[in-house]
């Protein structure tokens, strides 16, 4: 019998975390630069990602979710992370062949980062680190966070909340209808 572990969400609230994440640059998979700020008024689903793992399959759930909700103002940010167990090795023209000929991803996938460690991303230390809006190491590959319209963070899940779950898409669903 397959027993799942639920993992409860993160959740907080807006007043909660004041620091401003939307300025804080990162690269598109085509290296020029952008921010959350570019998103602004969107809700972005951040996902560190990898296609080498157990949990790649969710790049299909992440596809339908984007084309059910994107023009309800979703947004998912995919960043390639190879910081557990070397599952992300390739480049990024390797990643983008791969996400767009397996999973036919049309969300955008962003320039390789580190989401934990020494050389981790400026923007998943404020949502991770420390003094961050989410304390702790992300622990896997497909970890998800969520930010609100107003480019606050608003929950984190772990790697085996699914793109269809439903804590997820309630989620979702509140930040799109605040």
């Amino acid at each position: 019998m397959l027993m799942r572990i639920v993992i409860p969400a993160i959740v907080l609230s807006a007043a909660a975390f004041a620091a401003d994440i939307t300025k804080i640059p990162f690269e598109k998979a085509d290296g020029s630069k952008t921010s959350l700020e570019e998103y602004q008024g969107k809700v972005v689903l951040l996902v560190n990602v990898a296609s080498k793992c157990g949990y790649t399959k969710q790049y299909e759930g992440l596809q339908k979710l984007y084309e059910e909700k994107k023009d309800d103002g979703l947004v998912i940010l995919a960043f390639p992370c190879n910081d557990f167990g070397g599952q992300e090795p390739g480049t990024i023209e390797e990643i983008q062949e791969f996400c767009s000929s397996k999973f036919n991803v049309s969300f955008p996938i962003m320039s390789k980062i580190h989401v934990k460690g020494e050389d981790q991303h400026p923007l998943y230390e404020a949502l991770t680190g420390p003094k961050g809006a989410f304390p702790g190491d992300v622990k896997w590959n497909f970890g998800k966070i969520l930010i609100g319209k107003d480019g606050k963070p608003k929950a984190r899940f772990e790697s085996p909340t699914k793109p269809r779950d439903k804590e997820l898409t309630d989620a979702i669903d509140d930040a799109l209808a605040g």
